[in-house]
């Protein structure tokens, strides 16, 4: 191809031989606009705004296996939170460099400030994001101190929005006859800007980026008759500025240094997006991927996409919805004076025409199809810290690619498989990798189950580089930080705690240490709080140990023994507690009783059946809350039966009394549910009473203990008790089968009770009311028998 531009000549604002290409970064128009005027350019050497340490790894763009959404990672080697991002689509400027230049075989090389200098220059950074240079990206406090030079443009050509004037002006502009002419103009256009806002639209250490672009620009030309620079729109007239080489050695003369390592890493175009809170300039990055990559048609292309979504969520869209809601966009940006329909008038037609007018299904269109859930691959050869190629190769085992869209994933523990991904998600937790949360399943429950939500996000990468220093694979690393962090640990809670999870985890080698000192702790610790609170998860480690084939004998000698202190010293702790105190100790007490009743150790229970019964039956000295709370224990176990739980009630609402206590052993007895006053009318006439002969000065004290406690029961119980009030229970004080409401009477009606037989018949399967052979009620009724027998 005849090259647009003479030899040796200035083009597009640069000094000669040099074409500079400011772009908007992850621009679709500024992409095409790149590789058109590197057709007609045909430079010897193509240059990016980008660290130059990433100079060994461009090759690596060109492999097959690359593909983008993917990001150049850049960490301190010490330090590897400190690190910065420069990401690249498939519709970015540089993408699309680097790929013209593989392609024509042509050198790339990055020409921003390095890595090892702009990583020391912020010595505690968040996960930055490099390739700023049109300042569009989010710096954190420094972004208010900068102009958006896009913005100003818009403002200029009387837009108020900067994201639909870069639409008008670039993504769809057409083609002109000199493929160089718009990035002169739009130089021009960033040099006015340059001159009424001197330096503060840019970053704080652009004049030292600057200066280290202009030399690797000089050293370029020294070589090749004709250089390419791709570079923000912002630098552009910085970089044609004459400044003397000595001048540019100056500015970065002294600036501090780090040692970095460098690797490419997936993206996704959620972290493109600056919704999403990882700003990198465009709100749409699937659109952008969808105007960059549509041979023609975009709209129609784009509502076809959009009715394809819909279908698959059930949503009734078609043909015609579709070839409406493109007359209607374009109806729309004709009315507008835009040149093609863009995102805002795709989005109003199919609202209107698709959605009916709701916007709910337009969330759904943004997060799938405007934002995406792309993720990108980079290839096996590419740098990266051991333990995340172990990573890699854990997940090609058990066949767990990581996603960026988010997913539930169900495993079934007494497969080999999925045993495995769950050693894998629990050992990446306790490195602090998220990629996987435990969540409750939906489906079958059991201690064979576990349920994940899944979504890899790109700073996962750094978080695998940080557990990078416990080890170099998965397993030597997950052990290493459980050990030093039972020997850390601050409470014997989080030593049980992190038991439990080196057995999840599989980690067979930490838990000695983690026994150790698990023992250690216990026998110093002498708070029955503490005790009781570290008692569940190191009975479920013990419980269920044997599910994932771990020996967990050990720590069921040691949950016995903590258990054994704990029956023997709860009492004494539960006598002059304050209210706060009381509530903390109940779920302690809760939980240690739920832990008992799964260690079943021999003679355990029956001790601490003996110890709440005396907790039960104390006087004063212990809350009420506490002796409630351990009668209904106590009650739900069959080990207190109703007519003793009566006299506990009538001894705790008996008028000697204080109102207080009394409300409190009623909310620890009724826990959160009012069944027991359903099914027994005797607790509910002393309650009945008892709240009737409250005397009214202390009724407003009670009164919020009381909404608390009834105010936790179903819609369905307290409809109930309030109906059995009203109607006046069997039994209550001071009220007579005459004083029941109308429409209630005080016994069955059996006349009226016999009309229901024949439907019930009908329901059963036969005629003469007994069940159908074989009939599911039958089989029921034999159930629920067989409980009834057990439970009794």
């Amino acid at each position: 191809m005849t090259s647009a531009v003479p030899p040796g000549e200035p083009s597009a604002g640069g000094p000669s031989g040099v074409a500079l290409l400011g772009v908007r970064h992850h621009g679709p128009g500024s992409a095409r606009a790149v590789r058109a005027a590197l057709d007609a350019y045909r430079p010897g050497a193509v240059l990016i705004e980008g660290p130059p340490e990433a100079d060994p790894l461009v090759g690596l763009a060109a492999d097959e296996a690359m593909r983008p959404p993917v990001a150049l990672l850049a960490h301190v080697l010490d330090d590897p939170a400190r690190a910065a991002f420069w990401p690249f689509a498939e519709f970015s400027p540089e993408w699309v460099a680097i790929q013209w230049a593989a392609g024509h075989g042509v050198p790339v090389s990055f020409i921003d400030l390095p890595a090892a200098h702009s990583l020391a220059h912020h010595p505690a950074p968040e996960q930055r994001e490099g390739a700023a240079g049109d300042g569009t990206t989010d710096d954190g406090a420094a972004q208010a101190l900068r102009i958006d030079p896009l913005a100003v443009l818009a403002e200029t050509a009387g837009y108020d929005d900067a994201e639909r004037w870069w639409e008008d002006a670039v993504e769809h502009r057409s083609g002109g006859d000199d493929p160089l002419a718009p990035f002169a103009a739009l130089a021009e256009a960033m040099g006015a800007l340059r001159e009424l806002y001197g330096e503060g639209g840019g970053q704080e250490d652009d004049p030292a980026r600057e200066a280290h672009m202009r030399l690797r620009v000089r050293d370029a030309r020294r070589t090749y008759d004709r250089v390419a620079v791709v570079c923000g729109a912002w630098h552009v007239p910085a970089l044609a500025r004459p400044v003397t080489a000595t001048a540019d050695r100056q500015v970065l003369k002294g600036l501090p240094k780090v040692k970095v390592e460098m690797t490419w890493v997936p993206w996704t175009h959620r972290r493109l997006s600056r919704h999403s809170g990882y700003g990198a300039g465009i709100d749409s990055p699937g659109w952008y991927g969808h105007l960059f990559g549509a041979p023609d048609r975009p709209v129609t292309r784009w509502m076809t996409r959009v009715a394809g979504l819909l279908r698959a969520e059930d949503l009734p869209v078609s043909s015609a919805h579709v070839i409406e809601a493109v007359r209607l966009a374009d109806s729309l940006a004709a009315m507008r004076g835009r040149p093609l329909a863009g995102l805002s008038e795709t989005t109003d037609a199919i609202r209107a025409v698709m959605c009916d007018g709701s916007d709910a299904p337009l969330a759904l269109i943004r997060d799938r199809l405007v934002v995406g859930d792309v993720l990108g691959e980079v290839p096996d050869s590419a740098p990266a810290v051991p333990l995340a190629r172990d990573l890699a190769r854990e997940q090609r085992r058990l066949r767990l690619k990581p996603e960026a869209l988010e997913r539930d994933v169900e495993l079934d523990l007494r497969k080999e498989t999925d045993a495995g991904r769950s050693r894998l998600l629990h050992r990446l937790r306790l490195l602090g990798v998220d990629w996987g949360e435990q969540v409750t399943s939906r489906g079958a429950t059991g201690t064979f189950r576990e349920s994940w939500r899944l979504r890899w996000e790109p700073e996962l990468a750094i978080q695998v580089a940080e557990a990078g220093i416990w080890g170099t694979t998965l397993l030597s690393a997950a052990t290493a930080k459980a050990e030093e962090g039972a020997v850390r640990a601050g409470a014997l809670a989080d030593v049980t705690a992190l038991a439990e999870r080196c057995l999840v985890a599989g980690l067979p080698d930490a838990l000695p240490v983690v026994m150790r000192v698990l023992a250690d702790r216990a026998a110093l610790e002498t708070d029955v709080g503490h005790l009781a609170r570290a008692l569940p998860a190191l009975v479920r480690s013990a419980r269920y140990g044997d599910v994932r084939g771990t020996d967990a004998e050990a720590l069921r000698k040691v949950a016995e023994g903590l258990a054994e202190r704990v029956c023997v010293g709860l009492p004494p702790a539960c006598v002059g507690l304050d209210a706060d105190g009381a509530a903390e100790m109940r779920g302690h007490v809760e939980a240690a009783h739920r832990a008992i009743g799964l260690l079943r150790a021999d003679g355990l229970l029956d001790r601490w059946s003996v110890m709440l019964r005396g907790v039960a039956e104390r006087d004063g000295a212990i809350p009420g809350l506490l002796r409630g709370s351990a009668a209904r224990l106590l009650m739900d176990d069959g080990r207190l039966d109703e007519e003793a739980a009566a006299r506990l009630m009538a001894l705790a609402l008996s008028p000697g009394t204080p109102s207080a206590e009394a409300a409190a052993w009623l909310e620890g007895f009724l826990a959160g549910s009012g069944m027991l006053l359903v099914h027994d009318e005797r607790l509910l006439a002393l309650v009945d009473g008892w709240l009737a002969a409250v005397p009214a000065a202390a009724f407003e004290d009670v009164l919020p203990l009381l909404r608390r406690t009834f105010g936790a029961f179903e819609s369905g119980v307290r409809r109930t008790v309030g109906e059995l009030v009203a109607r006046g229970a069997a039994g209550r004080p001071g009220v007579s089968a005459g004083d029941a409401v109308p429409g209630f009477g005080p016994d069955l009606d059996e006349e009226r009770a016999a009309a229901t037989l024949p439907v019930l018949r009908l329901l059963l399967g036969r005629a003469d009311g007994h069940p159908a052979e074989g009939h599911p009620a039958e089989e029921h009724t034999e159930e629920r028998q067989g409980t009834t027998g057990e439970n009794a």
